[in-house]
């Protein structure tokens, strides 16, 4: 009983760190079973811990046991544990009238105001759309400008978060008075803002900001006198400048081993906000169509993207590369970190990990990666994809490699999110394949002409990130695709189809 009454403890001054303000409780209805063998303490024994418990923490405790104890003859199944009709009207009437009871008044004078505050885990999703954080500029001369916004707080005091900017206008290949769709540019482990990213994005006719989720910021970019381009890949962590009041870093202690402690401890909790504010900050730009918007990320970055898109529905498309939920799970390199938390482990996977928050979103999203990435597994890679309820498709490509100008190279991220910002032809939407006889056979929807299809395919075992893969050609007539049966022996197997802009899709991938 002692120990239970420390692990009770222990929760109550957990979710009171997260601001929460606990107002009641309630004790276990269901009695001991005096046929069964003791093997803990009773029932008894563990309510009068946890009304002590509550107690001690200022919570009312709405004693469910002492009321209902006396009538279990009438409101208790013969021979079991749960209760009838009688008995589970009798307890919602208790708890009921126990809630009106306790709770405080000016809680429930502003109960219709609390009602419009949305809050998802520790994120006061409300805010965080509302509100536009303050933005200091840096430099806005140049053709990538610099610049900070507020970000969270953090270790007792308030933050900043360096970012580039830039847009068509900036970089000089606008015309006055335009205003373009904008895009946010989520870095990944080891990355910071990216300027020839935002350039890149620039030149495709956004307006794009890029931040440094780690409380850092990178030099200032040189330029090529001749193109006017960022020169080289800014990928060297050792030039990079701590910020006087900047967040969390982004290593593994930031990201997993603060689950429990201070919210603003925790490096997730912080991407996620942080995205969210530079969206809020690119928004309110006067060149910037606000209802256009779009996400993508690369690695970490595509973990945030996954959280990010599930928390704001203002964006309009969303492109996690390589980055999904389920870490916890299968392969990924990750799952260690998550593992060895033991006891948090769960509130990391309900907090953090996006296979809990991937099934609020219903932003239409891209999910990008290759077959054998050791960091986002196709396994983990498809479950994330399977609980999102909103539009979704998927572009798998064998052997992808892994890395920060890799993840932002293919076509397909602008390609989508053009037909989501901007009009444009829409990629390729295959449907699910079906084995039938000795062929594969699937439909696909196409606004392009479709260019050619293939089937991939391993019959390798062992660790997903070293199995060789497969390639066979489909054939296309019409909208439908065939392709041979893949071997017995085949274990996981999916279709790829190009069309005339040589944009790859692909199917969901099967596993056998």
């Amino acid at each position: 009983i002692a120990d239970y009454t420390q692990r009770l403890q222990q929760l109550v001054e957990r979710m009171q760190k997260t601001g929460a303000k606990l107002v009641w409780a309630t004790t276990t209805p269901i009695p001991d079973q005096p046929d069964k063998k003791q093997t803990a303490a009773s029932i008894v024994e563990r309510n009068d811990a946890a009304a002590k418990v509550m107690a001690e923490a200022g919570v009312a405790v709405d004693d469910l046991f002492t009321a209902i104890t006396p009538r279990l003859g009438e409101l208790q199944n013969p021979n079991d544990v749960h209760f009838n009709g009688a008995g589970y009207e009798f307890l919602g009437q208790q708890v009921a009238q126990s809630l009106l009871e306790n709770l405080p008044a000016a809680e429930t004078a502003d109960a219709d105001d609390d009602a419009q505050v949305e809050r998802v885990g520790p994120w006061n999703v409300t805010a965080l759309k509302s509100e536009v954080p303050e933005v200091k500029w840096l430099d806005r001369d140049k053709p990538i400008h610099s610049l900070t916004y507020a970000g969270e707080d953090f270790d007792g005091h308030a933050t900043e978060v360096f970012a580039f900017y830039a847009s068509p206008s900036t970089i000089g290949t606008g015309k006055e008075g335009e205003t373009y769709p904008g895009v946010v540019l989520v870095h990944g482990g080891g990355g910071t803002a990216f300027a020839d990213w935002v350039h890149l994005w620039a030149r495709r006719g956004y307006a794009a900001i890029a931040m440094d989720l780690a409380g850092s910021r990178p030099p200032e970019p040189v330029y090529d006198e001749q193109t006017g381009r960022p020169v080289g890949h800014q990928s060297d962590g050792k030039l990079r400048t701590r910020l006087p009041n900047g967040g969390p870093n982004h290593g593994h202690p930031e990201k997993f081993d603060s689950i429990g402690g201070d919210t603003s401890d925790d490096w997730p909790f912080h991407a996620a906000a942080n995205v969210m504010r530079a969206h809020s900050v690119l928004r309110s730009l006067p060149e910037v169509q606000a209802e256009n918007t779009a996400l993508t990320g690369i690695s970490w970055g595509g973990y945030t993207t996954c959280l990010a898109a599930s928390l704001d529905d203002r964006f309009k498309a969303a492109v996690p590369v390589y980055g999904c939920g389920f870490l916890h799970e299968g392969e990924s390199v990750q799952k260690p970190s998550i593992d060895r938390l033991g006891e948090r482990r769960a509130d990391w996977v309900r907090e953090y990990d996006p296979g809990s928050l991937l099934p609020r979103c219903h932003v239409p999203i891209l999910f990008v990666n290759g077959t054998n990435d050791i960091h986002y597994p196709l396994d983990s890679y498809m479950k994330s994809y399977d609980v999102v309820p909103g539009p979704k498709q998927l572009r798998i490509v064998v052997n992808m490699p892994h890395g920060h100008p890799s993840g932002w190279a293919p076509q397909e991220i602008g390609l989508f999110i053009d037909s989501k910002c901007r009009g444009g032809a829409p990629l390729p939407v295959p449907g699910v394949p079906k084995i039938e006889g000795e062929t594969v056979q699937v439909s696909c929807e196409a606004a392009t002409k479709l260019k050619s299809v293939a089937l991939h395919y391993t019959t390798d075992d062992g660790l997903r990130s070293k199995r060789k893969w497969q390639t066979v050609a489909a054939t296309i007539d019409g909208n439908m695709i065939t392709a041979p049966k893949p071997p017995a022996d085949a274990n996981t197997w999916f279709l790829t189809v190009t069309d005339e802009r040589d944009a790859v899709v692909s199917t969901t991938v099967q596993f056998q």
